[in-house]
């Protein structure tokens, strides 16, 4: 059987990008650095209860915090978040993912909707951006009993990182700009986003065959892309729509010091400030650290300041909305 499956191609790799996807003659694929997932529940550190919703081709995991820790409010703030994993790998399920989420739904309090949306190769991109605006209508609509009962629709975010939070971005330029005043969304966070582009900006590498390894799993990802000037890889591409559209009040922007997207979200707050105002756009670098460092070191002192900044985002949107 071993010879079998040698012969026909599953042992030889046709495309591998970096540690998070390993492609395979075959066609079987490899996601190394996914843990596996852990299920939903009560989690005893935080007292956060969290349960799935399965919503066709997508699902969400939701957190609500313990009662004590929301008896302040009668309605909590809804966080809507997007995981991270180049479109390619990780869910809501990812250990890493339900850890940030509890302590999040927490620290806030808030309840935190945690999008579990298809993943390319086997459903190619535009499938994860549908599928996560398919659940911001889905959570505005108030069809879940938690949301119903205990969430607070002036007042939503939107949060993710990597390429969560490349959707975030498109998920606030897609909502409904006709929508009432009170759908719009108080705020965005969006952490070592991962946008891209034929241009380099700051200290990006400038040669042409560089950066098109960069937007190398963009491009596998969305087989129907024009190229890393798409405008949902390069929101300050020429042509693509303007940022002032963006249907939410503020945004922070998280970048660390050794990411190599360090300086596109630079870049890109930049642009919205330009856009929105200044007072609108928050920034956040951590010093010393690498991409997505939350998830690899979640009890890092590092760590620990990027929540916190997120809750002070959260609760002072919050409190200018009342």
């Amino acid at each position: 059987m071993a010879s079998s499956t040698a012969a026909d191609g599953d042992d030889e790799v046709v495309r591998e990008f970096g540690p998070i996807l390993r492609v395979y003659k075959s066609g079987r694929l490899e996601r190394p650095l996914v843990a596996p997932p852990v299920g939903p529940g009560h989690d005893a550190a935080t007292g956060v209860d969290s349960r799935d919703v399965h919503l066709g081709d997508y699902s969400a995991r939701l957190y609500l915090p313990p009662p004590a820790a929301a008896a302040a409010a009668e309605r909590l703030p809804v966080v809507v978040y997007v995981h991270g994993g180049g479109f390619v790998a990780e869910s809501a399920a990812s250990p890493s993912y339900h850890l940030f989420l509890n302590r999040l739904a927490a620290a806030c309090p808030a309840l935190c909707v945690s999008v579990d949306y298809r993943l390319a190769p086997e459903h190619p991109l535009p499938a994860g951006y549908d599928d996560c605006l398919a659940a911001l209508r889905w959570v505005l609509s108030a069809a879940d009993p938690w949301v119903a009962a205990r969430g607070d629709l002036d007042r939503v975010f939107l949060a993710g990182d990597s390429a969560g939070g490349n959707i975030c971005h498109h998920l606030a330029m897609h909502h409904h700009h006709d929508a009432p005043p009170r759908r719009r969304l108080r705020g965005a966070v969006l952490i070592h986003p991962w946008f891209w582009g034929s241009e380099a900006v700051g200290e990006e590498p400038p040669d042409p065959e560089g950066r098109a390894r960069g937007a190398g799993l963009w491009v596998y990802a969305c087989p129907g892309t024009t190229g890393m000037d798409d405008p949902r890889m390069n929101p300050m591409a020429p042509g693509a729509p303007p940022l002032g559209r963006m249907a939410c009040d503020r945004v922070m922007v998280c970048a660390a010091e050794g990411d190599f997207l360090r300086w596109r979200a630079h870049a890109y707050a930049a642009a919205v400030a330009a856009a929105k105002g200044g007072a609108a756009v928050e920034v956040l670098e951590t010093a010393g650290a690498g991409h997505v460092f939350h998830l690899f070191d979640p009890d890092g002192d590092k760590a620990k300041e990027l929540l916190d900044r997120m809750v002070a985002f959260v609760n002072a949107a919050g409190a200018a909305a009342a």
